[in-house]
């Protein structure tokens, strides 16, 4: 495996280099004085912002973008094997790796990489611990599954040893990372199309929690079933969060206003702490504060300042996010798309006193929808009114025959109130004509359905 070393930049050359993270490794090398060039199919708002900077990008991925200067190339998950520029590169004798493997290389770089995995929640998480490492004026270098306003952004490079980011279980990835700090918030069954069953999904976070070394620190939910499983091998000290009673950190004294924003005393190890505001809903959210807590506990970071921090947020793009009113109906818009996390935001929702909800869902990939799928309909029940699109495909074929009708006959068969609308446009008059003055809306998916509310607010 190749070892990269900040202190000895090398030309590399990354394929892919407008997507969301591959560009954001691609500027911590280029800011650390590395020589950085990329590929992409087309232009975008990213590829530009990256040329600014004076990154060469290259339009198109043909095999004479590979020159013999180049060092390093670094491939994303999407990258065939007969790729024009991936062979040459072969053929050329350079070293390629994964976009993982390159994180890997680039979290061993810092004294203190962390790295938030779980099926659920890793973005809220990770963009609360960096909320409070910015608000503790510590210079994290972060890089996080969404927009998030601290940071301006997807990505923020700092000058100090600390380096925050998500850990993805699919495909095994985070098994290519380094980190010295670990959290894992959940372990459910997701991705199968990957992963055999659960018992596969947990034996990679079993491997993935022996990364650290005795030096390092686990943080793990001790809601998960059997959770002690998970770390029996771990070398590294090991701390608990969550609802349950044998719980290092627990929330104490719960309490939820109007809009469903809790409040909540830390307890750690039963010594009842200070109280917490939250500014982001629902009880999942407590659980990934705590976890968060825990983290700035390890590094020594003042309890005032992560309580300000963490009333400071509002949470990150897409996860929750109140965008507006139209007609007098709130909009909100969340990235949900297990029925885990669809029962959490509706249930924070829930906490929104007397407002009836609706909710727009658009599935994401067919073999989810498949796996899931009963699981998926008791979930949406929480809903007063269920409006469903198409599945959005992302990475898959329809090879399984699965649609967003079948969904809405099983819901109607359990008595919802729930309609299919393929076209958007459809979607939108539908909500106008039946949805009123003082009602939720959440537009819910990992797809495009955002742009439904985004369309609705221009109106």
């Amino acid at each position: 495996m190749y070892k990269l070393d900040f202190t000895k930049p090398v030309n590399v050359h990354f394929m892919g280099i407008g997507g969301i993270s591959m560009s954001g490794l691609a500027e911590i090398l280029h800011d650390r004085g590395f020589k950085v060039t990329g590929s992409d199919r087309s232009k975008s708002s990213i590829t530009e912002a990256l040329s600014e900077k004076g990154i060469s990008i290259k339009y198109g991925q043909v095999k004479e973008n590979i020159t013999d200067d180049i060092d390093l190339l670094v491939y994303t998950a999407a990258i065939s094997a007969d790729n024009e520029e991936l062979l040459e590169a072969k053929r050329r004798g350079i070293e390629c790796i994964s976009r993982a493997d390159m994180l890997g290389q680039i979290m061993k770089n810092y004294k203190v990489p962390i790295a938030v995995s779980g099926t659920h929640g890793k973005t809220t998480t990770t963009s609360m611990i960096a909320t409070i490492l910015m608000e503790a004026e510590s210079d994290p270098t972060v890089t996080v599954g969404g927009m998030l306003e601290c940071i301006g952004g997807n990505l923020k490079i700092g000058q100090s040893d600390l380096f925050l980011t998500e850990a993805c279980e699919y495909t095994n990835s985070f098994l290519s990372f380094f980190p010295k700090i670990e959290v894992i918030l959940n372990i459910e069954e997701d991705h199968l199309d990957f992963f055999k069953d659960i018992n596969d999904i947990r034996n990679s976070f079993r491997r993935f929690s022996e990364i650290p070394g005795e030096d390092g620190l686990l943080i793990i939910s001790a809601d998960i079933d059997n959770y002690e499983e998970i770390v029996k091998d771990a070398k590294c000290k090991v701390i608990t969060f969550g609802n349950s009673e044998k719980a290092d950190y627990q929330a104490s004294k719960l309490e939820f206003d109007e809009k469903g924003m809790a409040r909540f005393n830390v307890s750690r190890n039963g010594n009842i702490g200070e109280r917490i505001e939250l500014s982001v809903p629902g009880n999942h959210n407590v659980t990934n504060a705590l976890a968060s807590i825990a983290v700035a506990d390890y590094i020594g970071i003042d309890a005032k300042t992560v309580k300000d921090a963490l009333f400071k947020f509002h949470g990150a793009n897409r996860r929750f996010q109140i965008k507006g009113e139209v007609n007098g109906i709130t909009v909100i818009d969340d990235y949900a798309h297990h029925p885990t996390e669809i029962k959490a935001t509706l249930n924070a929702a829930r906490n929104f006193k007397n407002k009836k909800l609706t909710v727009v869902f658009q599935p994401h990939t067919y073999s989810r929808t498949k796996a899931l799928f009963d699981d998926f309909t008791d979930a949406l029940l929480l809903a007063d009114r269920i409006i469903l699109t198409e599945i959005y495909a992302a990475r898959e074929k329809n090879t399984i025959g699965i649609s967003s009708r079948d969904l809405e006959k099983a819901l109607k068969e359990k008595g919802a109130d729930v309609i299919f609308l393929e076209n958007f446009d459809d979607i939108e008059k539908f909500i106008l004509a039946n949805c009123r003055s003082g009602e939720l809306l959440i537009t819910m998916g990992a797809g495009n359905v955002d742009i439904i509310g985004d369309s609705l607010l221009k109106k």
